[in-house]
């Protein structure tokens, strides 16, 4: 079933139960009330990534409160993604880019890693979280991805369960057509790896290829920017093996 665009879309922590009011929080409150400008009886839709989509209809008990009471679903809860998504983290603006376009082209789980090349970090991890559940917001996505604690990527590799494929984007790979090496992959778990703005260092190169769990890919005769590269190797892996066939 598709998501419907022409209604205001709210995630909620709480588990929804039809007839069972919720409380909104303060900056629900305030986005609610006073951006929207919504009145009592108006309706939105929610969701908190547990128990689907929901017509909600919306109360003031007071003037400093709202509540939310579910009416019925509208969508049941989809199984979430498998895809994992890894990559090194940029600078602010652009991360958030990234954490938004992985959310949309169906990232299951968020991991940082630490390269030896990496020019961002990580400084508040409820920033991201926010960002996922801001992008899936926008694009009807019901399954929340999890996001995980920075990792180095030493650290992630020795601890790696080897039935889950790594595909990670090589600049240096002298090809050019990624899809011929997709299509050898036979495992149905996977990750992707994207690296920082000034690519993965040499051993790091060294180590990913020595895995007999990872499959290097280039992604065409063009120099991609990191987070480019993120959008359009997740394209072409959901396209090729994914969830698009």
């Amino acid at each position: 079933m598709r998501a419907n665009f022409r209604m205001q879309r709210l995630f909620v922590d709480a588990d929804i139960v039809e007839a069972s009011p919720i409380e909104a929080g303060q900056d629900q409150f305030n986005y609610l009330a006073n951006v929207l400008r919504l009145e009592g009886g108006a309706e939105v839709l929610t969701f908190n990534g547990r128990d689907g989509e929901w017509r909600t209809g919306i109360s003031f008990p007071s003037r400093k409160r709202i509540q939310l009471t579910p009416i019925e679903q509208t969508r049941p809860q989809p199984a979430p993604s498998d895809l994992h998504y890894l990559f090194a983290p940029l600078k602010v603006g652009r991360l958030d880019y990234l954490v938004q376009k992985a959310v949309e082209m169906g990232a299951g789980l968020l991991q940082p890693v630490m390269t030896q090349h990496v020019q961002g970090k990580i400084t508040n991890i409820d920033r991201l979280k926010s960002n996922v559940v801001e992008a899936a917001e926008q694009c009807g996505i019901l399954a929340i991805p999890n996001v995980t604690e920075p990792v180095k990527l030493t650290d992630l590799l020795q601890r790696w369960p080897i039935e889950r494929r790594i595909i990670y984007c090589d600049e240096g790979d002298a090809g050019q057509n990624p899809l011929p090496l997709l299509r050898t992959i036979k495992e149905k778990h996977l990750a992707l790896l994207v690296g920082p703005e000034g690519g993965f260092s040499e051993d790091e190169r060294a180590l990913l290829r020595g895995l007999d769990f990872v499959t290097a890919i280039p992604l065409g005769p063009r120099i991609l920017r990191a987070d480019t590269a993120a959008v359009a190797a997740m394209a072409v892996i959901q396209a090729a093996i994914g969830d698009w066939e």
